[in-house]
């Protein structure tokens, strides 16, 4: 049990809500220990929520005074996981703040020492609980440092421009005149992400969130079709890019039981919503890939995919979103509260890919608008961010479609459950050496099977069987992903 104290200088940091509503996180581990200096912007820990593992950035500049939780620990949005003292060296406060403000200063009106409101507040990393239901009084600082007000409430995340004059102080320089606190935008790291991605100053960007807070939809309103991301030259396949390890057993064990929780939590609860509400079809078809296993060699010598990853998987993403144009009822969603089919005019792309915690299904943005090169840099992106463990939740949001690779593990194909929200998937499977009637002769064909499974309340037989067959058209005959497209 730790100790709490109720000295100023000391900042508490709260565990923040880092994806859309969530209630908990795990500390997965700590990047410092109590004496570490920190600054302002620093990662001090990495959380796993039911939908990513995230790193948290400490809001302000001092010395970890302590960590209120151990590695492993599932903590509540809200609880403090650290406090840090943003003015070492000082002597402790002498009073709390409201005994310590000068005889003469009139009592703080009541809506200003008000208790926070029940009903949780949004929380954003780098920023904290909405300053607009607590204010702090005045308060006298260390011995020989003039009173500053630093503006920020009290237990907030607000980094002090009191506390820099009075380490400034304490060092032996003239305090500097405190700043006005800076207009930063509010918005979660997801959609700063999102903002520096795609080149948008969130300082232009207007608001349509609660509180003031910018959205994804907001920056994607202000920016014009996203641009391609950096190349990536990796040798990983999205579904096999991290195998999940086993853990270890002990010496005559019969059993072993792991926790249900994190991403794979999230993950089960959403497969067992999704095949027991939505109604789910399974096609297959099998299909002589032989021509584009022939373009995707050409390809990987050509200029214009130079230190891009081009396999299999990215001609067969770009087949099925050739069939998605073709075909455009199929990029759909069931809304049941309002019992609408909603058409998505956008395909986000998602990529089931396993990880030591379960499986996850990142998405590419808009991979409609595309080009083949833009396509592989992203699938080359988004498979070295899942493989390092560092997909954020906005990157798991928001997908029409999805593709799930089976074949990396020597799969013929399956029958994959349907993503949360998505009308359609599609398994591909192993690509093999099969004796294949060619123009009228048997003859050894690269091979493989695709199986698309879609929900039978939006995607009828006929255009679900469309998009298959499309699929698998493109894939035999490569060149028409000109003539079609």
């Amino acid at each position: 049990m730790t100790t709490m104290t109720t000295d100023a200088r000391f900042r508490e940091f709260k565990m923040p809500d880092v994806g859309e509503g969530l209630t908990e996180a795990e500390i997965l581990k700590w990047y410092v220990q109590p004496g570490d200096t920190v600054t302002d912007g620093q990662v001090v820990c990495e959380v796993e929520t039911a939908k990513a593992a995230v790193e948290l950035p400490i809001p302000y500049d001092g010395v970890v005074h302590e960590l209120r939780f151990p590695e492993g620990t599932t903590v509540d949005v809200g609880q403090v996981i650290i406090s840090v003292d943003v003015a070492p060296g000082s002597a402790p406060a002498e009073a709390p703040a409201e005994a310590a403000a000068p005889a003469a200063a009139p009592a703080a009106p009541a809506e200003e020492t008000a208790a926070e409101p029940e009903g949780r507040q949004p929380v954003l990393v780098g920023y904290g609980v909405s300053q607009s239901s607590t204010k702090r009084r005045a308060r006298k600082e260390a011995p020989g440092v003039p009173a500053q007000e630093s503006g920020a409430p009290a237990g907030t995340y607000y980094a002090s421009p009191a506390a820099a004059a009075v380490q400034a102080e304490l060092n032996g320089q003239a305090p500097a005149e405190p700043e006005a606190p800076s207009a930063r935008p509010l918005a979660k790291p997801p959609v700063r992400k999102l903002a520096k991605d795609l080149g948008v100053d969130l300082a232009t960007v207007t608001p349509s969130g609660p509180d003031g807070i910018i959205t994804r939809e907001d920056v994607h309103a202000a920016v014009a079709p996203a641009p391609a991301a950096a190349p990536v030259s990796r040798e990983t396949t999205p579904a096999a890019q991290a195998p999940v390890q086993a853990a270890p057993v002990a010496a005559g064990a019969r059993e072993t039981r792991i926790p249900v929780k994190g991403v794979r939590k999230a993950t089960a609860a959403a497969m067992v919503g999704s095949a027991f509400t939505a109604p789910h079809v399974t096609e297959f078809v099998t299909v002589d890939v032989t021509r584009t296993m022939k373009l995707v060699e050409e390809l990987k010598s050509g200029k214009d995919m130079q230190g891009l990853r081009v396999n299999p998987l990215l001609l067969i993403a770009k087949a099925l979103l050739v069939a998605i144009k073709r075909n455009p009822d199929v990029n759909a969603a069931w809304d049941e509260a309002a019992q609408e089919i909603v058409l998505k005019h956008y395909v986000n792309l998602g990529i089931a890919a396993a990880t030591p915690r379960g499986l996850i299904v990142p998405n590419i943005k808009d991979a409609h608008d595309k080009t083949l090169p833009e396509l592989a840099s992203a699938l080359g992106e988004l498979v070295s961010t899942a493989r390092e463990g560092k997909t954020t939740p906005a990157a798991m949001q928001g997908g029409t479609v999805t593709i799930t690779n089976v074949g990396v593990f020597g799969v013929d194909t399956g029958t994959p459950i349907l993503n949360p929200g998505e009308s359609a998937i599609l398994a591909v499977g192993a690509i093999k050496l099969q004796p294949w009637v060619h123009k009228g002769k048997v003859k050894p064909r690269q091979v493989m099977t695709l199986a698309l499974s879609f929900d039978h309340r939006l995607v009828d037989g006929e255009l679900g069987s469309k998009v298959l067959a499309d699929i698998a058209a493109v894939l035999e005959q490569p060149k028409r992903l000109i003539t079609w497209a």
